[in-house]
């Protein structure tokens, strides 16, 4: 299942084109297909004979594709082995095997897919799988450094058991990975050189060993903006509260617990970023903690909470010119005078504030509602949107200031 905050609906009409080669990995192209058309990404696949034992042609019309080729040539469409070179913004060959690895290596056009591969000028992506043996093999391994140089882009292969039981590296890389590739193969790399940090999720501040102060924050801001960075070229590090929530592989990541630990891991990683994005929704304050857990006696339990350091508050202190500081607030009162009022307390450069205990904003929810604020006094209200698209609306401004 590809997560919800790697679908950004920017891709919206871009065309992939697909080639699925001979391998029990072969089914995992639908699930791939699938959420391609999901964006409203016309996608057309090619498979080769081979993988018509494991995959049919109807499987992949069932999920969306637009078109499904199979044939060397066909009398009504005698050069559709030029169409993925002229019409497709990429070509990705989902599963890979050392058979295609090798043709596209020595310019071999024996069928339908070989000869597109061919006629391509690119972008291609490969995502192989195969026997570990195969893969390890002198003649593969000789194939993939041409490939490689000739700036074919490789996701995977992964290490672990594959089909035949055997143990190694020849597995498929999950799906997600080879999702965000082929988005990262489509985009404008505005941010590419770029080192950006992002915080997000929830702190948690114990007070025992069974209990916590925190919120119910999930991460799904910070996520999708560290996602949307990485497709835009940057070299992302996320800070992470304690959340389940996936990041691609191509994002660094740091588990933090505390405030504490989220304010000294993201202030040692600030002094070399370009831009931090401070989405995190960090505990202010921390009751003291006892080793021991509280027992009930009957008694009221109090506490007396101490405040936490301000994360960034001390990156608007420390930050230099070139630097961009992203601040966050979720508020219940009047988002635009919070917005300002926290822009300039803070020395950010753009503030982005959020209503919670709302409908479709906030905590937990996959969508948002914003009043955007920066440093020049440009004020905007965004209507609910997924926050994908926030994200990436938000890295824009952040980039053209």
């Amino acid at each position: 299942m590809i997560p919800r905050h790697y679908l950004f609906d920017t891709f919206r009409g871009e065309r992939v084109h697909l080639g699925v080669c001979g391998s029990v990995a072969a089914y995992k192209a639908l699930e791939l297909t699938r959420a391609l058309v999901h964006l409203e990404m016309p996608v057309e696949v090619t498979l080769t004979t081979a993988a018509t034992q494991f995959v049919t042609p109807m499987a992949f019309r069932a999920v969306g594709a637009a078109a499904v080729h199979t044939a060397p040539f066909h009398l009504e469409d005698p050069f559709q082995h030029l169409q993925p070179g002229e019409l497709a913004r990429a070509v990705a060959v989902v599963p890979a095997t050392a058979n295609i690895l090798a043709k596209m290596a020595h310019g071999l056009a024996d069928d339908l897919l070989s000869t597109q591969l061919l006629a391509c000028p690119g972008p291609v992506l490969v995502a192989p799988a195969m026997n570990p043996r195969m893969w390890l093999a002198s003649a593969t391994q000789a194939n993939v450094q041409v490939l490689r140089q000739r700036g074919v882009r490789f996701v995977g292969p992964d290490s672990g058991a594959v089909a035949c039981g055997d143990m190694g590296t020849g597995r498929l890389a999950p799906v997600e990975e080879i999702f965000v590739e082929i988005l990262r193969l489509i985009t404008p790399q505005d941010l590419a050189g770029m080192r950006i940090l992002v915080t997000l999720g929830p702190t948690r501040e114990y007070f025992d060993p069974a209990r916590f102060w925190s919120n119910p924050s999930t991460g799904t801001m910070g996520a999708s903006l560290a996602v949307a960075a990485a497709l835009r070229g940057a070299e992302v590090t996320a800070v992470c509260g304690p959340v389940d929530i996936a990041l691609p592989r191509s994002v660094r990541r740091i588990d933090v617990i505390s405030a504490q630990e989220m304010f000294t891991a993201a202030m040692d990683l600030f002094p070399s970023v370009d831009m931090a994005l401070c989405t995190a929704a960090v505990a202010d304050f921390r009751p003291p903690r006892q080793e021991t857990k509280y027992k009930k006696d009957g008694q009221s339990l109090a506490l007396t909470f101490a405040p936490n350091p301000d994360i960034l508050a001390a990156m608007g202190k420390t930050k230099a010119p070139h630097q961009r500081l992203l601040g966050f607030a979720a508020e219940t009162g009047d988002l635009a005078a919070a917005a300002a009022a926290k822009l300039e307390r803070k020395n950010a450069d753009l503030m982005a504030a959020n209503p919670i205990g709302q409908a479709e904003a906030g905590f937990a929810s996959p969508t948002n509602r914003m009043v955007v604020v920066d440093r020049s006094g440009r004020t905007e209200s965004w209507p609910v949107l997924p926050k994908t698209e926030v994200a990436w609306r938000l890295l824009s401004w952040l980039a053209s200031l």
